[in-house]
């Protein structure tokens, strides 16, 4: 079973989400819903700007922690590596289907 790491944000640059799930779709459609009361409908962070696959939970979830740690401009810095304009990724998860 794939483990997703994943970054929301409220806009370019702005307020940053992290979390873990197995099930991106779902999960990123709650945020965007604000399915769910917390710090993504406070401060409406809707954007998927950066996710990552993973095979053991374990290691999802240690992964989370140290770049929760990180320096902002390290969170920045990897997000626009792969996604330079920070755009939202989420029409692409439709692909996946349910």
């Amino acid at each position: 079973m794939p483990y997703y790491l994943y970054i929301l944000a409220s806009g370019r640059r702005g307020t940053l989400y992290i979390g873990v799930t197995n099930d991106l779709v779902r999960r990123v459609y709650e945020h965007r819903t604000d399915a769910i009361a917390g710090f993504t409908k406070k401060h409406c962070i809707h954007r998927l700007v950066y996710y990552e696959v993973h095979d053991d939970i374990s290691e999802t979830i240690a992964r989370e922690k140290r770049i929760k740690r990180w320096a902002r401009a390290w969170k920045v810095e990897l997000i626009e590596k792969q996604n330079e304009d920070w755009h939202d990724l989420w029409p692409t998860l439709g692909a996946w289907g349910r």
